[in-house]
């Protein structure tokens, strides 16, 4: 069973380096802040649980992209929220936001990534 996740997951994440995210869902990290947050809205860090514990923004929770249970993690999200990923660079949370985004979920990718926000 795990073999077979493993593959959609690669096979969505493969599919999702080959297509550009909506523009509008997409917003510099830089220009991002809580204040950016409504009621209901979730902050996700999709990056490993190391890299989290290193730093992350105010109200971010953690469901790491790499993980085998990433999709499984999201069961119990409504979908009728607005989802913001990141991730350090901006690779990860671009694909977590094209398969978020497959899975009817309201997602906006923070692009540019951890290290854009800290060198700011």
């Amino acid at each position: 069973m795990k073999k077979i996740l493993y593959t959609i997951l690669i096979g969505l994440a493969l599919a999702g380096c080959r297509e550009e995210p909506k523009e509008a869902s997409q917003m510099p990290i830089t220009e991002f802040s809580n204040e950016n947050l409504e009621e209901g809205d979730l902050l996700v860090d999709v990056r490993t649980p190391g890299e989290y514990g290193e730093g992350h923004l105010e109200g971010a929770v953690n469901i790491d992209w790499m993980a085998g249970d990433f999709i499984r993690k999201w069961d119990t999200i409504d979908k009728n929220r607005k989802v913001y990923v990141y991730c350090k660079l901006g690779g990860r949370s671009a694909e977590a936001a094209h398969l978020l985004d497959s899975l009817g979920y309201n997602v906006v990718d923070l692009t540019g990534g951890w290290d854009a926000y800290k060198a700011q």
